[in-house]
């Protein structure tokens, strides 16, 4: 493994050196220039690293802070020019990107403020479509920049809470995502090593027990406990943080190494991935422990379906045998880009034990082909490729005659699935006629949550990422418009608060004496925002209307008079 683990970073030095268009024949002494500057002219401190982990994704960047401000300009860091430009109610709100000429693309999000010129082609674009939405590429030769030329002003646009600047760096040619960091290590002091609080233990089903038990076992780090004892196969994972010099900020942990007995088992580098590996964090996150108690822990061990290349393992997949009666000596070792490292050891003592056999059911869903699950009146088809382990389907039929469809519990227990996966579900009663109203709906708690899907003889048919219980539900309630300072309407400062409970807001205009107004929604609060207050004609009486749709096709009208 570790002549594997040698030869892939000399092959990623070798491809970066070639990128900044240095000779790796360099004397170690001399440090290659860096390609990119900084895109601020005030210190850097960082809010957020690269590869933290996400709800269903990687932390793409880093997030740059703005010294708590909106409004920082922010310049190209190194020659290119502006490719693409987006904008979006959530997410990286304003977006710029810039293809470099040397082989990197850069991702800048939450902008407050585009450059003159792109400002005014965006703001076009909105209102000849009357849309807030906005995703336009450009050629080379429209928006060309020099290194330090100002292209934007930071902003807390999008999915943001709080002034920052979140940076990506993707290499051009193959969209990976690279760690921003590596170009700015000279600029950012880090004396800090990451921590760990908390390790898991996973008893491999129908091969290993943990105390006895089968169940998954959580150990402190930081507090006395009784000895674990183990038998058979388990793996382990650990819930570590990474933190900074001058900030109280937490962070992902670029690197993560388990040792048994002074053997490498396993080795996790978060330094890159490619876009279709991104979901891949619910292969090595244990995603139930974060659907179920919003917690992370890194699994040491490489599911057979997860092929991120960003992990390493041992013959076993990371998966240690306990089959003598005796100490087993775990060590992790926790380390940052800056090379700060703090080690962890704990003891499994090794103890015969008796072993639970797996308890089959009805579907037993294999990681290495397609599956295909039916009940009366659904079925749902897994390809292969989607699951990252085996999984013993719990599955039942919750039957309710007055219900629109039945309730289907695809699993008890939080499972991902790599992409979205084709669910049919029969409607059993048509409480309304008008089909486009109904939708499937994913219950889990007593909370609901849309998958969208349209009706087709007779079945509701969606794309579900993750198996739970499913169902058909009905959107017949229009979305709810809530006007906001009213009293500040005649200075053009005009808000709203738009929300709809069932499948949520599709859509929305805002028309003033007749003409389309350009409005931002932020998806984070749900408000509607005026962008232009200085189009708004003062000392005159104006009619402004209000029109909302939701994804089922309800719409809400409203008109005010100011």
């Amino acid at each position: 493994m570790n002549k594997k683990w040698n030869l892939k970073n000399k092959i990623r030095s070798l491809v970066l050196a070639s990128v900044m268009g240095i000779s790796v024949a360099l004397p170690a002494q001399e440090k290659p220039e860096n390609p990119f500057i900084s895109p601020f002219d005030f210190p850097l401190l960082l809010s957020g690293n690269f590869g933290e982990l996400r709800s269903n994704h990687f932390h793409g960047g880093v997030d740059f802070k703005t010294q708590g401000v909106v409004g920082k300009p922010v310049r190209c860091i190194a020659d290119g020019y502006i490719s693409r430009v987006t904008v979006t109610p959530g997410g990286y709100g304003q977006a710029v990107y810039i293809t470099h000429d040397n082989g990197f693309t850069s991702v800048h999000g939450h902008l407050h403020k585009f450059m003159t010129g792109v400002q005014e082609v965006v703001e076009a674009y909105q209102y000849e479509h009357e849309t807030f939405a906005v995703d336009l590429t450009f050629e080379p030769d429209r928006f060309p920049l020099k290194q330090g030329e100002v292209f934007a002003l930071a902003g807390n646009e999008g999915y943001s809470f709080g002034p920052h600047l979140h940076m990506e760096m993707r290499r051009t040619d193959t969209g990976e995502y690279v760690d921003p960091l590596q170009f700015y290590t000279d600029q950012i002091k880090d004396t800090t090593a990451p921590r760990a609080t908390h390790v898991m233990l996973y008893p491999q089903a129908g091969k290993g027990v943990v105390n006895g038990s089968s169940e998954k076992k959580v150990v402190s780090l930081n507090a006395q406990q009784a000895p674990v004892t183990a038998w058979g196969q388990i793996a382990a994972g650990i819930k570590a943080y990474d933190y900074m010099d001058g900030t109280s900020n937490s962070y992902g942990v670029r690197s993560v190494t388990l040792l048994v007995d002074s053997v490498e088992v396993f080795r996790s580098t978060v330094d890159g991935f490619l876009p279709e590996e991104n979901r891949m964090i619910n292969a090595w996150a244990d995603f139930e422990e974060y659907v179920v108690r919003n917690s992370w822990f890194m699994r040491s061990q490489i599911l057979p379906g997860n092929t991120w290349r960003m992990l390493q393992a041992d013959e076993e997949g990371g998966v240690v045998t306990i089959n003598e009666e005796r100490p087993y000596e775990f060590c992790y070792v926790l380390e940052d880009l800056y090379g700060n490292r703090r080690t962890y050891r704990f003891c499994v003592q090794g103890k015969e034990q008796d072993i639970e056999p797996i308890r089959r059911g009805k579907y037993a869903l294999s990681w290495s082909r397609g599956n295909v699950v039916q009940q009366p009146g659904m079925e749902l088809v897994i390809p292969k490729g989607m699951l990252y382990e085996d999984v013993d389907l719990n599955c039942r039929v919750i039957a309710d005659s007055l219900n629109v469809s039945f309730d289907y519990q695809l699993h008890d227990k939080a499972v991902p699935l790599h992409a979205g996966c084709p669910l049919k579900i029969g409607v059993r009663n048509y409480p309304v006629t008008d089909m486009s109203k109904y939708y499937v709906v994913r219950k889990y708690k007593g909370r609901k949550a849309s998958a969208g899907g349209y009706f087709e003889e007779g079945f509701m048919h969606a794309k579900i990422r993750e198996l739970g219980t499913y169902s058909v539900a009905i959107d017949t309630v229009a979305p709810r418009v809530t006007p906001l300072n009213k009293p500040q309407w005649k200075t053009g400062n005009i808000q709203f608060k738009i929300r709809d409970a069932e499948t949520g807001i599709k859509d929305y205009k805002v028309y003033i004496d007749g003409k389309f107004a350009l409005f931002k929604f932020s998806s984070k609060n749900a408000r509607l925002s005026s962008m232009h207050p200085s189009r708004i004609k003062k000392g005159m009486r104006h009619t402004m209307e209000v029109v909302v749709t939701d994804y089922c096709g309800n719409v809400t009208k409203e008109e005010y008079q100011f």
